[in-house]
């Protein structure tokens, strides 16, 4: 039988898909912990192109980007909105259902 692709592998070529890395940001952030939806953004990036790319595109510190998409990072808005931006995405609001 055939070795099987390392999962890092598989993630990274499935979250180079916008519509893919859209649902898997969507999933994390709903989740509510932050720290799970930076790590994925950071993943999100490197599938992308990496860090260095993005703070290209961006016009953003690369060494900033590290911090701010780290497990404990605390990225302020408009740099998530630049992120997300350079990767196609956007932040959006949405209604919870209340019970």
């Amino acid at each position: 039988m055939k070795p099987g692709k390392p999962f890092d592998a598989t993630r990274k070529k499935m979250l180079q898909n916008p519509k893919v890395a859209a649902a898997y940001l969507e999933e994390c952030l709903t989740d509510g912990d932050m720290e799970l939806f930076t790590s994925a953004l950071k993943y999100v990036a490197e599938a992308q192109g990496g860090i260095a790319a993005l703070s290209k595109s961006t016009k953003l510190n690369r060494e900033a980007l590290y911090r701010s998409l780290s497990q404990h990072g605390n990225p302020r808005l408009d740099t998530l909105a630049k992120v997300l931006g350079a990767m196609g995405l956007r932040i959006g609001v949405v209604p919870v259902a209340r019970t």
